[in-house]
């Protein structure tokens, strides 16, 4: 499992753009940058929904305030859906929402969630990590079911 002084693994991500569906490697999306990615289990899911993603748009200038580039949504599911619902959560430029479709990412980093028992297949865990030019300087990852330290809130006091 990835943990804080570790440098973030090189996987490609999807994200939708105005021409499509785009890749973006996490080298491009992480050199030279501090970014706060956060991962949920899935889109239009209710804690997913109601609160995390939520609190993140409701929070990101105060995040980019910070010094904060980018602030990113990471969940595995495809790029069409991480939009949609994007779109439906009013989004808008505030959260980078990316597509780990295969759970590469999910994977490399060691946060990967069995999700069977729910019919959600393989997903990633609930998590926040600050990253700074492609090294993780703060990682909170939750327990299974919680919502609390990888919140909007939980993430302004670790920068």
């Amino acid at each position: 499992m990835i943990k804080v002084g570790d440098r973030v693994p090189s996987v490609k991500l999807k994200h939708m753009t105005a021409e499509g569906i785009k890749d973006i490697t996490t080298d491009e999306l992480f050199k030279g940058k501090k970014v706060v990615l956060f991962a949920l289990p899935g889109a239009f899911t209710p804690t997913c929904s109601a609160k995390h993603l939520p609190g993140f748009v409701q929070r990101a200038a105060e995040i980019k305030a910070k010094s904060v580039d980018t602030i990113a949504c990471l969940s595995v599911n495809d790029a069409f859906v991480m939009n949609a619902w994007g779109k439906e959560q009013k989004v808008e430029d505030k959260v980078l929402m990316l597509a780990d479709g295969n759970g590469d990412f999910t994977r490399a980093v060691g946060l990967e969630m069995d999700g069977t028992g729910y019919g959600l297949g393989q997903r990633s865990r609930r998590y926040a990590m600050v990253v700074q030019d492609g090294v993780v300087k703060a990682l909170n990852i939750e327990n299974p079911g919680a919502f609390e330290v990888s919140s909007a809130e939980a993430v302004l006091k670790a920068l």
